[in-house]
């Protein structure tokens, strides 16, 4: 399997479509039909981007080897669960202010990396 069949392979895994799943790494629609089908190069950025974001083991995007995710998305989702519930309420409004703002930044940008 190619690195464009192992990212379609993610996507399905993650139950995304592609609109979904280009803006969460910030880039086109077309841009991501385009990698899929095979009809472009994936470049380093795009790879560090998809397994940033969801967790995927780069090694097995680049080669095929080794486990899909770092960690399951379920397990990601369910932490962030218990960490908010955990929150007192007046924190749980800005934890949301903060994920807002988040995602605003993002799609402001959308071919800009996030910093580390």
């Amino acid at each position: 399997m190619a690195v464009n069949e192992r990212i379609r392979q993610i996507r399905l895994t993650l139950n995304m479509n592609q609109t979904d799943f280009s803006r969460a790494i910030c880039v086109s629609n077309s841009y991501t039909a385009e990698i899929e089908n095979g009809h472009r190069v994936i470049n380093d950025r795009i790879i560090r981007l998809i397994c940033l974001t969801f967790g995927v083991n780069e090694a097995w995007l680049k080669t095929g080897e080794g486990e899909v995710f770092l960690s399951s998305p379920v397990d990601k989702r369910d932490r962030i669960i218990k960490l908010f519930n955990d929150l007192n309420p007046k924190y749980q409004d800005y934890a949301l202010t903060v994920v807002d703002h988040l995602l605003k930044l993002q799609n402001e940008k959308p071919d800009s990396e996030p910093e580390e």
